[in-house]
């Protein structure tokens, strides 16, 4: 399924490409194909570089490993779907950004409780960034978008370790903000302006 999904892309790609008069044809289609409404997880391990000069790849691909196996049941569990995995970064859907920010808490929670029987250079700790909006989700292998962008930048750049941000996309479908602390944060980076809200415990 994968594999035909972003075969698809690809050829509908191509076409745009050898006919351009057919450009907006194509784009219809594509969205037509693939577009989600979503929210957007982006997980990020934290201290890769210090972790691998010090310790050596396959330690950290260790913590990787163990990040999934606490991460993907999680993401599971609050009606997510993990989308990719790309060295110690972490990309999942969910229906709605109140499960997104659930899934989020429980991860960084259940970190939490497996550090507290590790050495410091074992601790997992990550930053998370989730946005929500329209994108492109091509089967069960990547997504492209704006809020995707975003929860990147916020979850790989932006947030703390430990931190979960949310873009203001994302914070606009929240269903439950009374019932959180969040904290407006402002931004300049990429020559960019963002607004971003951080979760407090």
């Amino acid at each position: 399924m994968t594999d035909s999904n972003r075969a698809r892309l690809h050829q509908l790609l191509q076409e745009r490409i050898e006919y351009p008069e057919r450009e907006r044809e194509v784009d219809t289609l594509i969205h037509q194909i693939f577009d989600q409404d979503c929210a957007i997880l982006v997980l990020d391990l934290c201290g890769f570089s210090r972790l691998t000069i010090r310790h050596g790849i396959i330690h950290f691909l260790a913590m990787v490993h163990r990040m999934t196996a606490i991460a993907e049941p999680l993401v599971t569990h609050h009606k997510g779907r993990v989308i990719k995995q790309e060295a110690d970064n972490l990309f999942a859907v969910f229906p709605d950004v109140t499960m997104a920010v659930n899934a989020a808490v429980d991860i960084l929670k259940g970190f939490a409780a497996v550090n507290t029987g590790l050495p410091d250079d074992k601790d997992l700790h990550a930053s998370i960034g989730i946005g929500y909006g329209t994108t492109l989700v091509i089967g069960d292998s990547d997504l492209y978008g704006s809020e995707m962008n975003l929860a990147s930048k916020l979850g790989e750049d932006l947030a703390q370790q430990n931190e979960i941000l949310l873009t203001e996309e994302a914070f606009k479908q929240l269903s439950n903000k009374s019932d959180l602390s969040l904290e407006l944060l402002s931004f300049s980076v990429s020559g960019l302006s963002l607004v971003a809200y951080a979760l407090r415990n």
